[in-house]
C-alpha cells in the first residue's frame, strides 16, 4: 500500500509547520484536573477551534456541563461516509515537575522527539488528523469523505460530562464511523491497531479507628490500628497466585482464544528487558499467564495509593485515627462495571476487622470494548497504516481505558477504529512525556491515507454494521 504522492509531498513539506503548531498547543497548560487551570483549559479549546477554522473547517466551541468541546466539520462530500474523529485537548498534571528534563509546557525538541505534556496524549495525535485534513484540502480542494472532529477537554478526568454532551449533540455528532487516535503501537518497528480496550471502575476506602491519634505506648495492642486493618483488607483482595479473591469478580471473563495466544507469543516481547526498563526485579501478574495477556486481556484490581499516620522526620509513636486507600479495576470481556463496583465494595465492608469502621465510596463505569478486526473499516485502517509506515500492522490490545469509546458504542452505535501511533515508552502521565517525530509525521501520512481508504471500505453513508461487542 502507498499514500497518494501529492499528499505525501505536502505532508513532507509541512513538517516544520506542524511541529510549530504542536509546540503552541503544548504551551497551553490545559490540566483539566486542576481547577486553577480552568481558564487555560478553555483557552486551549479556543486554540484548537481557531486552527480548525484556519485549515478550512467550520468550527465552534460547544458548551457542556464541564469543560467545552472543540468541534469542527467539513461536509462537502455528498453521498460519501461521514467519519467522526475523536480526541482530547486536556492533559495530565505535570507533578513532580522537578523530574522533567525540560519545561513541561514548552514543547522541546531533542534527539528526534518532542517533549512536553500532551505531546502524544493527546494533542499531537489530534493534530495528526487536522494536518491530514489540511493536506487533502490544500492539494485537492476537498476531502473524499465528510468529517466531524470532536476534541473534548475532560478525558484526563474520566470524561464525566461526555455522555451527556454526546446525547445533547447527538444529531451534530451523527456519523457512519468513529476514528480515535489515543492509543499506542506495539513498538516503533511493529505498527499495530488496537482492537480491545479495558473498562474502568474505582473506589475510595477509609478506615476509621479512635476519634484522634492516640499514644502507641498507652493504647498499642488494645486499639485496632487503622493502617494495619487497611493493610489486611488490601492483602485479602488477591490470593497467592495473583488472582482477585472476590467471588464473582471474573464473571464474564473468557479464556484467551488459542489463535490469539499464538499471536501474542509471536510478538517480539522480552519480559526480562521490560523488567529492566521498568527497574523492577521481575514482572508479576497472575501465575501461569504471560505479561501481554495480563496487560491486555485480563482484569486487574490495583491499589493506587495508601496513606495515613505520621510522615514527618524522626518518629511519632501513635496509633493513627484513620487510614485511606484508592483502588481501581480494569475490566475485560463481558464484565459489568456496575456489578464489579458493588462486589468489591461489599467484599471490603464484609471483611473489615472488628474494632474499626470502614467506609467505601465507588465511581466510574467505563465498559470494556472489543472491536472485530474483520470489519471493513478496520481493514481500511490497516491499509492506511501500512501506507504510512511501510509495514502491515498487527492487532493488539491496550490495558488502558478510553471512556468515549464505550460512549460512542452505547449512544451513537457506530463502528470505531483505534489507530494511534504513540510508543509504549512515551511516558504519558509521567514526567518527560514525548512524541517521536518519526511517529508524528508518519501518523499524519497514515491519517491522510485513511481518508482515501474509508470510501473504499464499503462503509455507506448513513450507517454501517458495528464491528464491536461490548461487555
Amino acid at each position: 500500500m502507498s499514500i497518494d504522492p501529492a499528499l505525501a509531498r505536502f505532508c513532507d513539506g509541512r513538517e516544520a509547520e506542524h511541529l510549530e503548531v504542536l509546540k503552541r498547543w503544548i504551551a497551553v497548560p490545559s490540566v483539566s484536573a486542576d481547577p486553577e487551570r480552568a481558564a487555560d483549559v478553555a483557552a486551549c479549546c479556543r486554540v484548537v477551534v481557531e486552527y480548525m477554522r484556519a485549515i478550512g473547517l467550520e468550527a465552534e466551541v460547544l458548551e457542556t456541563a464541564g469543560n467545552p468541546i472543540a468541534y469542527g466539520q467539513w461536509l462537502g462530500a455528498p453521498g460519501q461516509p461521514t467519519v467522526l474523529i475523536y480526541g482530547h485537548y486536556d492533559v495530565q498534571p505535570v507533578d513532580p515537575v522537578e523530574l522533567w528534563n525540560s519545561p513541561p509546557f514548552e514543547g522541546t525538541v531533542r534527539d528526534g522527539k518532542i517533549f512536553g505534556r500532551g505531546a502524544v496524549d493527546d494533542k499531537g495525535q489530534v493534530l495528526m488528523h487536522l494536518a491530514a485534513i489540511d493536506a487533502h484540502l490544500r492539494t485537492r480542494g476537498r476531502l473524499p469523505i465528510n468529517v466531524k472532529v470532536v476534541v473534548e477537554g475532560e478525558e484526563e478526568t474520566g470524561s464525566p460530562n461526555f455522555d451527556e454532551a454526546v446525547k445533547r449533540y447527538a444529531r451534530q455528532f451523527a456519523a457512519d464511523a468513529a476514528v480515535i487516535s489515543d492509543t499506542s503501537v506495539f513498538s516503533e518497528d511493529v505498527p499495530s491497531l488496537t482492537t480491545s480496550v479495558r473498562g474502568l471502575v474505582h473506589w475510595d476506602v477509609e478506615v476509621r479507628g479512635p476519634a484522634e491519634d492516640v499514644h502507641s505506648g498507652y493504647y498499642g495492642g488494645a486499639v485496632v490500628n487503622p493502617l494495619e486493618a487497611l493493610a489486611s483488607i488490601l492483602a485479602g483482595l488477591k490470593d497467592a497466585d495473583g488472582r482477585v479473591a472476590i467471588p464473582g469478580f471474573y464473571d464474564g471473563v473468557a479464556e484467551l482464544d488459542p489463535a490469539l495466544a499464538r499471536e501474542l507469543a509471536a510478538l517480539p516481547y522480552d519480559e526480562t528487558e521490560e523488567a529492566r526498563k521498568l527497574d523492577v526485579p521481575a514482572l508479576g501478574g497472575e501465575r501461569g499467564r504471560g505479561p501481554l495477556e495480563c496487560m491486555w486481556y485480563r482484569p486487574t484490581l490495583e491499589c493506587n495509593g495508601i496513606w495515613g499516620g505520621y510522615h514527618g522526620p524522626g518518629y511519632k509513636t501513635i496509633v493513627p485515627s484513620w487510614a485511606r486507600a484508592k483502588l481501581s479495576a480494569r475490566l475485560v470481556g463481558e464484565q459489568d462495571p456496575i456489578r464489579v463496583r458493588k462486589l468489591v465494595s461489599e467484599h471490603i465492608e464484609r471483611n473489615a476487622p472488628k474494632g474499626v469502621r470502614v467506609r467505601v465510596s465507588d465511581g466510574g463505569s467505563v465498559r470494556p470494548v472489543v472491536i472485530s478486526r474483520d470489519h471493513p473499516v478496520v481493514a481500511a485502517a490497516a491499509r492506511a497504516m501500512e501506507a504510512g509506515f511501510g509495514k502491515a500492522p498487527v492487532f493488539i490490545g491496550t490495558g488502558g481505558s478510553i471512556g468515549p469509546v464505550a460512549t460512542f458504542d452505547r449512544i451513537l452505535k457506530i463502528p470505531q477504529v483505534l489507530i494511534g501511533v504513540g510508543l509504549p515508552d512515551d511516558r504519558i502521565h509521567a514526567p518527560n512525556e514525548k512524541f517521536n517525530l518519526k511517529q508524528f509525521f508518519g501518523g499524519i501520512k497514515t491519517m491522510a491515507a485513511l481518508y482515501d481508504e474509508l470510501p473504499r471500505s464499503g462503509l455507506g453513508a448513513g450507517g454501517g454494521e458495528s464491528p464491536k461487542r461490548t461487555g
